[in-house]
């Protein structure tokens, strides 16, 4: 835990030294300025500063007043009627102390998040008391997530409870206690790790892309500070020091002013009109602009919303809420934004010296971190492009080169469709063992703690033991036992609940008859799809091509899905198909991936019309590869793109040979895919 006060020890890098994060500085100021903003998350490649801000801006907020003695830091003005630590007089006289930057790590667990039984009451003298968790220690403060994206499920589910309510509720080992806990969210990730869940994402009311500065002048500064912070911290603190109090009494002041500052109807009216404009979903993006150009004022030092305003909250505000569609790029259309904004060229939407402090210079120019500025950022992370539209092939008869034929035809690219499913989780009944991760419910050496066991194996469940052995303790006889002893009788495991991963491998015909008509166009929709939703539940994807003489592992099991979409957009179509080729790398893969990773269940899934045409004996090698995966209990499941009238019903056979469920799809829905691969022929079994 970390708050305001500067540890000579181990002294915190300045926020006000830091260069070039222009936007996530004044997202961080903006919270820190209104809390109801709801907290900020920031995205970007590592080494870009993104921890360095958040744990600096501790030290810039003002002090907080609290109630002298309570453990979960009830304001003195307005304590909580329900604090555990309670009732408070509010005559008494206040303590004051730094504002608290709680940081969460990604291996907490529960108790230590919302709190549990108090061990040092419940052995020493007996007693059911609670000990509070991070919520209680952020209450007031702000909760820092580094790599949030990370988090396990269930923690992510307790701080979108307590960030919704305000409050957190306990009911655990005997324990029963609600408090307040008031805190604004910041996370930190790297998206090449990983995606956050819809729920969390949106809860984050302001997001900021970070990237590493281009302009090698810049660069050159940011080496040069952090050469002198790291020779001398305390030294390159102090010369830090008059910015940091000019801004931390910035902030103090934007806070007193924002309780005055006037949203009037029309600029609210505009603000829907943006937020409608860019097509959002739901109205909390509405309420998050709103209350962040009010925050935005403040700290500009007025006492009215302007254009300039709603402008630079709707730049942090909106570009997480507007991704439809996969992969996309979180950004806005800042051209788009001007004209929902009005037709007039927007003015400089940084502070101004028109009563407000400072000057509105940025971190290491004198007064605190800058504004948003109206030229969009070089890098454009902005809409996606528009796909191309696939080509019409000639016949698929003679592009596949069937015997007979004219051969193999040139291989053409997929182009990448604009998709937006709306995907629909389906799960194993009862709980399986594999490796933690988003898609079916498992005992897993994570998650939430349904029961305890006597098993031998298992994490200790030590309130359960304790409580096991004080019971021995209060049925002894009077006088033939005075202290606790835990015996191995007593011994208590924790059962842990959460969700099992899966290794998704995509088996793809890439031949020439895949790539007729618009099953080009399904396929490459179907695939992204489920690579999507893979990733974002946390499941390892892979991908292998057949076509023309071969197969090739064109992505191995990762969970990259940048990588993953851009080998899918230069995945080459055409030729013969060697199906029985495709399936023997698909085999290896699996048999590679189970020797690393065998705790995790893989699942097959075999795109394609189900023709054998490349080399010798095509058919009957395929058949006998295909019997082999299914003699070695792969789970599979084939989509068949066959379409047209006259059907051949191979891809029928090819799922008999391997055990698989068969998915006629013709021109086939994304979703159609995704449901099919979410369950397994062993989990229809299971469910039937």
């Amino acid at each position: 835990m970390r708050d305001g006060s500067t540890d000579p020890a181990n002294p915190t890098f300045p926020f006000s030294a830091v260069v070039g994060s222009d936007d996530l500085a004044l997202a961080l100021v903006l919270t820190a300025v209104s809390p109801e903003v709801g907290g900020v998350l920031v995205r970007g490649e590592k080494g870009t500063a993104k921890s360095t801000m958040v744990r600096g801006l501790a030290a810039v907020l003002p002090s907080l007043g609290m109630v002298p003695g309570c453990r979960f830091g009830c304001d003195p003005a307005d304590p909580d009627a329900s604090c555990p630590d309670g009732p408070h007089d509010r005559d008494a006289a206040a303590d004051t102390r730094p504002a608290r930057l709680v940081e969460l790590p990604i291996g907490a667990t529960e108790d230590r998040v919302v709190g549990s039984l108090d061990l040092e009451r419940a052995l020493g003298r007996g007693e059911t008391a609670y000990q509070p968790g991070l919520l209680a220690a952020a209450h007031r403060g702000i909760l820092y997530v580094d790599e949030v994206n990370l988090l396990h499920d269930h923690l992510v589910d307790l701080l979108l409870d307590a960030a919704a309510m305000g409050r957190s509720t306990v009911e655990r080992d005997g324990v029963s206690v609600s408090h307040a806990a008031r805190i604004v969210l910041v996370g930190t990730m790297n998206p090449e790790e990983g995606e956050l869940r819809p729920q969390l994402l949106d809860r984050f009311g302001l997001t900021v892309e970070v990237a590493a500065p281009r302009e090698p002048a810049l660069r050159a500064e940011v080496v040069r500070r952090r050469m002198a912070f790291d020779a001398d911290a305390a030294g390159f603190t102090r010369r830090w020091e008059a910015e940091q109090d000019a801004l931390r009494e910035r902030i103090g002041d934007a806070r007193q002013r924002v309780r005055d500052v006037v949203l009037p109807d029309a600029v609210l009216a505009r603000i829907a009109e943006v937020c409608a404009g860019f097509e959002v979903d739901g109205l909390r993006a509405d309420i998050v602009t709103a209350r962040a150009a009010v925050a935005h004022a403040a700290w500009s030092g007025r006492t009215v919303v302007t254009r300039d305003d709603v402008r630079a909250a709707a730049r942090l505000a909106l570009p997480h809420r507007r991704r439809r569609n996969p992969f996309d790029a979180p950004g806005l259309d800042e051209d788009l934004l001007d004209q929902l904004l009005g037709d007039d060229e927007p003015e400089d939407p940084g502070p101004r010296d028109d009563g407000g402090p400072g000057n509105g210079d940025g971190p290491g120019n004198g007064d605190g971190p800058p504004e948003a500025q109206p030229e969009r950022s070089p890098a454009g992370p902005g809409e996606p492009s528009e796909p191309s539209e696939p080509s019409e092939p000639g016949d698929p008869e003679d592009a596949e080169g069937r015997p007979g034929g004219s051969g193999s035809a040139p291989a053409r690219s997929a182009s990448v469709p604009d998709l937006a499913p709306r995907a629909r989780l389906l799960t194993a009944r009862g709980l399986g063992h594999g490796a933690a991760g988003r898609r079916s419910a498992a005992v897993t050496t994570t998650g939430r703690r349904v029961r305890e066991t006597t098993a031998p194996t298992g994490p200790l469940h030590l309130p359960a033991t304790v409580r096991a052995a004080a019971a021995d303790l209060t049925n002894a006889a009077p006088g033939t036992a005075t202290r606790l002893h835990v015996r191995p009788s007593h011994l208590r495991r924790a059962v842990l609940q959460g969700r099992e991963s899966n290794l998704v491998l995509l088996c793809v015909d890439a031949s020439g008859s895949m790539a007729a008509r618009r099953r080009l166009e399904a396929v490459t929709s179907a695939v992204l799809s489920l690579l999507l939703d893979a990733y974002q539940r946390r499941d390892k994807v892979g991908l292998v091509t057949f076509r023309d003489t071969g197969a090739e592992l064109v992505l191995p099991p990762t969970g990259s899905v940048d990588v993953a979409a851009a080998r899918l957009r230069d995945l080459p179509f055409g030729g013969r198909t060697p199906l029985a080729e495709g399936l023997l790398a698909a085999r290896e893969t699996l048999r590679v991936e189970r020797l690393r990773d065998p705790s995790r269940r893989p699942l097959l899934v075999v795109v394609t019309d189900g023709r054998a045409t490349a080399g010798p004996d095509a058919v009957a090698r395929a058949t006998r590869v295909a019997r082999q995966l299914h003699h070695e209990g792969v789970d599979a499941v084939v989509v068949d793109c066959e379409s047209g009238r006259m059907r051949l019903g191979l891809a029928a056979r090819l799922a008999t040979d391997l055990g698989a469920e068969h998915l006629p799809v013709g021109e086939v829905a994304a979703q159609t895919i995704l449901d099919a691969a979410r369950t397994t022929p062993t989990q229809r079994r299971s469910a039937a």
